[in-house]
């Protein structure tokens, strides 16, 4: 296993939307060139960020296909193919080896209830199915699954489970899988705690704002390996401005609204998300531009 494959921050990608509705190829191409510019060492394709459970699963392969010839073998790339449905998840997980990611990753089944032989079987058939490896991902505040230490250290076992995306405040947790596991990537999920998850040993992150604000993660990253932890807390202070104002405006419609502010235009979010407020518009111009670098 190559951790420093995955050890980086890696862009959670939103998906550029025109005002019909349709993909924006060239707004993706801008968004990917930016981030890779300005350090990322990897990008996460089709998460929550990106508005997957809001596309059809022909918009989600055309999304992993532009993705994957845009950036050309540059980064790591990990294809969230993850669905209720296993069927529509194991067809996206063959798209994804097709077109050459690295990995897929894959949400736990939602909203039914699964129980957890449903999810640990859930895994190994995507792995089966598309030869690639998996990254499980935790998101309890969005998928509603909860995992005790001990299935979170039986669902990392496999050998075909190349990591996890860790998107949960449990730190201890983070910490008891990576100690279980050392040779396994462990990404972190939750942008506000980036300093604190590293420290746990996380090794790198992926997040929704390292969309528009990347190098502050990477030089978080970079204080944190380093041991400069006075420099990793101001560099989070300044994300978390951002992301305070984010959490009041809504954080993927301002996220799109921040990257217009800062020059790249990616459209709004799709139904039923809505506009963001004047009044929140106001405040991200106020508090948090000032805070990231324009896009040129």
């Amino acid at each position: 296993m190559c951790i420093s494959k995955y050890a980086g921050i890696f862009p959670a990608l939103l998906t550029p939307f025109k005002q019909n509705g349709e993909i924006d190829e060239k707004a993706l191409e801008k968004l990917i060139e930016m981030n890779l510019r300005r350090g990322v060492k990897g990008f996460y394709v089709n998460g929550s960020s990106g508005e997957a459970f809001l596309m059809t699963v022909e918009e989600r392969m055309l999304v992993l296909q532009l993705c994957a010839d845009i950036v050309g073998g540059r980064a790591t790339m990990v294809a969230q193919i993850g669905d209720v449905s296993e069927d529509k998840a194991i067809r996206m997980a063959a798209f994804a080896k097709g077109s050459g990611y690295d990995a897929v990753s894959a949400v736990t089944p939602f909203y039914y209830n699964f129980t957890f032989d449903n999810i640990k079987d859930y895994y190994r058939n995507i792995a089966n199915a598309s030869g690639l490896p998996v990254m499980v991902y935790y998101i309890p505040s969005r998928s509603g699954v909860t995992f005790t230490v001990e299935q979170a250290l039986e669902l990392m076992d496999p050998d075909y489970v190349v990591g996890i995306k860790f998107s949960s405040t449990d730190l201890f947790t983070l910490e008891r899988i990576k100690a279980a596991y050392p040779q396994k990537p462990v990404m972190f999920g939750v942008d506000e705690m980036l300093t604190a998850g590293l420290a746990a040993g996380a090794d790198g992150a992926i997040g929704s704002t390292y969309n528009f604000m990347p190098e502050k993660a990477v030089a978080i990253l970079n204080a944190v390996t380093t041991g400069n932890l006075g420099e990793a807390r101001r560099l989070q202070a300044e994300m978390n401005t951002v992301i305070s104002c984010l959490f009041k405006a809504g954080v993927l419609e301002g996220s799109k609204e921040l990257l217009s502010l800062m020059g790249l235009d990616v459209g709004c979010c799709r139904r039923p998300f809505g506009n963001v407020s004047e009044e929140s518009l106001a405040m991200l111009r106020a508090k948090a531009l000032p805070l990231l670098t324009p896009v040129k």
